[in-house]
Formats: structure tokens, sequence, C-alpha cells
């Protein structure tokens, strides 16, 4: 029995835009100067007096350990007073540093917040949590949305963990996990998810490798961090699914005469698997399927996603896709 073990990269300090008050944008001028202690000593008493913004910095300080010791007691405090604000950059650093101070449970709640916004890290951490089980009932389902939305946005680190977790989850449930992930970007107004159909079944062979999650990209002006702190790999306790292995698609009758093809700059996405052959193979299958387009494997980091195309439009891609499972509508 496996489960996926992960390392979470300190979130590197991002810092308000429009500061409320004076002292706190002189603050900021003097964190990006390099004179962190003029920083504090700008942010202590807007943030004393209840100044969300300076609340927060404060508790990038105390992460981040720049002007005073790095104290995680005191970063998790100043993060709460900011959260409860309704602070948005705090909520999802409250959540993260209750998730490293191993108060699972109160994180969820904090991780969730930042999630439905789109925020990729609270995606991929609440996604790892909801597949152990770790302070949230165990959902698979839900992971997988979680941490297919998190790699969808670029997250290095989420789209190891997606991999790791087709070796565990069903199809069944990796294809409720696709759905329920469009449903997620939907709610946050985000960029479409581009579809990942299921690899072969294959045994699970290790941990994931713990890698550096790179600074938040949902907000603007990130300040450079120091290295992060990992976490401690979690001991196995999850027993692999057994997996169903996906049937390859079977070609449907064409029109004799298909409509002369324009290029709108629209493809499909039939698939994206690990192993280029299977790309193909499945590339070969649907070629029949769709008259006047040309195949094409593009590499996506592990993965050859299976494109097919050119359409004229959205509409015309969307209706292309009737009937044909997974296939999702992509712009070039």
């Amino acid at each position: 029995m496996r489960k996926i073990s992960w390392a979470m990269l300190l979130a590197a300090a991002v810092l308000p835009a429009a500061p409320a008050l004076a002292d706190v944008k002189a603050g900021v001028d003097a964190w990006q100067r390099g004179d962190y202690k003029k920083a504090l000593a700008e942010w202590r008493g807007p943030a004393v007096a209840g100044d969300a913004d300076a609340q927060f910095n404060m508790g990038q300080a105390y992460k981040l350990g720049r002007g005073v010791p790095a104290d995680l007691a005191q970063a998790e405090e100043w993060y709460r007073k900011a959260a409860l604000q309704g602070h948005p950059q705090a909520e999802e650093n409250y959540g993260l540093t209750l998730f490293e101070n191993n108060k699972r449970m109160q994180a969820a709640e904090w991780l969730q917040r930042a999630a439905s916004r789109g925020e990729p890290r609270s995606q991929y951490v609440l996604g790892t949590m909801y597949f152990n089980g770790d302070g949230v009932e165990k959902d698979w389902v839900r992971a997988y949305a979680l941490t297919a939305r998190a790699s969808a946005q670029g997250l290095a680190q989420a789209s190891s963990a997606q991999a790791q977790m087709d070796r565990y989850i069903t199809l069944q449930d990796r294809q409720k996990g696709l759905e329920l992930a469009r449903q997620y970007e939907r709610d946050a107004s985000r960029p479409q998810l581009a579809s990942t159909a299921p690899p072969p079944a294959t045994r699970p062979s290790g941990r994931i490798t713990p890698t550096e999650i790179p600074p938040s990209t949902a907000y603007p002006r990130p300040i450079p961090a120091d290295p992060g702190v990992e976490t401690k790999p979690v001991p196995p306790m999850v027993r692999p699914a057994q997996r169903q292995t996906p049937r390859p698609a079977q070609p449907k009758p064409v029109a004799a005469q298909p409509a002369p093809v324009r290029d709108g700059g629209w493809r499909l996405q039939l698939g994206a698997f690990g192993d280029p052959g299977n790309a193909r193979k499945l590339g070969a299958q649907m070629s029949s399927r769709f008259p006047g387009r040309q195949v094409s494997y593009v590499k996506s980091g592990k993965l050859t996603r299976v494109l097919v195309g050119p359409f004229a439009s959205s509409g015309e891609a969307s209706s292309a896709c009737r009937g044909v499972s997974p296939c999702v509508p992509v712009r070039n």
C-alpha cells in the first residue's frame, strides 16, 4: 500500500498592489530594497491597528524569516488576522501554513476558499489531502479534479501527482474527476482545461518524487523568496484500486463528401498519454472519424497529446466532439 508523498515550497511573498496606508506602502518600498527590518517597523503599527495588508505582510516576513527569525506560529497568527478580514492572499497562505503546522482539518476550509478561486497551489495541496484522506474524508474523484486543475495551470508537481494518481484511480473515477475539474474551471472563470485521457493501467512503482512548487501565478508582483521548507514524506497507507483497461473507441461512419476545412485555430484533444505509442494508436483509430482533418501529436511535459484539426470555430469543434469521449476543443 502506498500514499502520495510530496514537498511543498514555501510561497513567495506577494505584497499588496495598492496599500491602504502610507506606512504600509513605505514598508513595501523598504522590503523591495532589502531593508526587511525597516519594512517590519513600518508594517507593525498598521497591522496591530487592523490593516489586513500589513497583517498579511507581517505573516510573510515571519514565514520567510526576513527581518525576524522564521516563526511559523507567528506567521499563522498574522495570516489568520488578515484572512478573517477576507484578504485573499492571506486566506490561501493561512491554509497552507495550517497544513504545514499539521492542522489539517482547519487548513481544509481555507484551502477550499483559495482553490475555488482557481489558485493552483491550494488546488494541488487540497487534492493530495482528498487522495490520502488527510484531514478530510477520502474522495478520489475530487482529488483528481483538483489535481487536474492545478496541472492544467502549469503547476509541475501537480502534473507529477496526477500521473501517480493515474496508477491508482479507476478509469470511471478519473473521467468523473475530469468532468468535475471542468465544472471547477467554469466556476472560477479560468482558461479551458485540456482534457487528459487516462493512460493504460500500470502497477505503482514508488512514491511521487518531491519537487519544488513555483510561486503562485494567481497574484501579481512576487518577491523572490529563499528555498522552501520540505515536509516529511507521509507513510504509505493507500491500497491501489483495481484498474479498468480503456477500450478503444470505434470509428463512426463519415459523410462521403465532407465540407471544406477552414482553419480557425481550433483543434480537438482526444487524449494525453505517457506512452507515445498509445497516443499514436488512438490517433490511428480516430483518424477516419474526422475527414479532412489531420491528427497531430504534441509533447507536453511527459505526456503526448493527441490533437485533431483544424476547425473553423469553437462551435464547429464542439459539434465534432459529440459522441466522442474524451474530447475537448482547444485553441492554439
